[in-house]
């Protein structure tokens, strides 16, 4: 249950991210920064989470070349 978990809790942090990269470029509207503050302790806490995810997620092409699912 840990990994399934971890999985959806990183691709739900990435996608939240993918949102705001996307209101970003075509609006110029940061929703992070909007809600939490310009570079505030928190806003910066989620920028870094979100990036950590988004490492975490790159392990999701190994496990597809592996041809195992958890």
């Amino acid at each position: 249950m840990g990994s399934k978990f971890l999985n959806c809790t990183a691709l739900t942090v990435a996608i939240i991210g993918a949102i705001n990269w996307g209101l970003i470029g075509i609006f110029r509207f940061d929703l992070v920064a909007f809600i939490f503050g310009e570079m505030s302790w928190l806003s910066r806490i989620i920028y870094t989470l979100v990036g950590l995810c988004g490492l975490y997620l790159i392990t999701f092409y190994m496990r597809l070349s592996d041809g195992s699912d958890d």
